[in-house]
């Protein structure tokens, strides 16, 4: 693949595609376990959303490589670009952070140098401390830092029995954000019958629309005030087998559907 081409979903075929990419879009502060294959080593890798100073990559004093996702890239393939990082801190000495990336020549991707075995075991965080490596003094100034890293974060959970769900609480609301790994026409058209047949909502959540992210759909609900993730992944959990069902349907669209889908269509946000 050239530099410069645009890969629309460069997650496809890793282990849990959606929660890489909410990861990258959605989660201030998380971690995910990752492999590279015995081709580059077989290192451990903590992938994580942020690193200080928006560094691409860190190989920290103690050997541990963190692989950070929500950083800039110029390849226009995230996953190449990911790739370039993770091989220049390999090859770096520990210690060292990747701080700048400039424009990947062509070569491998995340699908080439990750052991695709290995299970993307998503951690979300309510701090960065795991950017520290537990052996160095901690100073004022690095405590100072810290602080102010964490103090950005927004109060987030994965929500347990459905894949890639994410609460969160934004001010004085609360939402659900539900990556899909489906095909982008195969969710739409779900959302569409469930919100043409006044289903789209569920206990205490009300359906705002959805966003695409890395080529993906994820679907947003508002949910009632003041809700916390025990009572989300309850509700949740009673309305996936109808959300499920609606997406598995190949009929054809009846007349609100269609209209509910062009309704969806035209207020949809594409995040790059």
């Amino acid at each position: 693949m050239a530099t410069g081409d645009f890969v629309l979903r460069p997650f496809e075929t890793l282990p849990a595609e959606p929660d890489w990419v909410a990861l990258k879009e959605l989660v201030p502060a998380a971690t995910a376990t990752a492999r590279t294959t015995a081709e580059h080593g077989a290192r451990d890798v903590v992938v994580t959303t942020a690193l200080p100073s928006a560094w691409h990559a860190l190989h920290r004093t103690d050997g541990q490589l963190l692989l950070a996702l929500q950083t800039l890239g110029g390849s226009g393939d995230a996953s190449r670009d990911l790739a370039a990082a993770l091989l220049r801190a390999i090859e770096s000495e520990p210690g060292t952070a990747v701080e700048t990336l400039g424009l990947p020549t062509p070569g491998p991707r995340l699908q080439d140098v990750l052991d695709l075995t290995v299970p993307f075991e998503v951690t979300v965080r309510d701090s960065f401390e795991y950017w520290l490596d537990p052996t160095v003094e901690r100073t004022p100034q690095i405590e100072q830092a810290l602080q102010d890293a964490d103090a950005g974060i927004l109060r987030t959970a994965r929500l347990e029995g459905v894949d890639a769900a994410y609460w969160t609480r934004m001010g004085a609301k609360e939402y659900l954000r539900w990556a899909q790994p489906l095909g982008e026409q195969q969710v739409l058209d779900g959302l569409a019958r469930l919100h043409g047949a006044r289903a789209s909502a569920f206990d205490g959540g009300r359906f705002l629309g959805y966003f695409r992210s890395c080529g993906i759909v994820v679907p947003v609900w508002e949910l009632a005030r003041g809700s916390e993730p025990e009572d989300t992944q309850a509700a949740l959990a009673a309305f996936a087998p109808r959300f499920f069902e609606a997406i598995a349907d190949e009929t054809p669209l009846d007349a609100n559907a269609r209209r509910a889908r062009a309704g969806l269509v035209a207020r949809q946000v594409t995040l790059r």
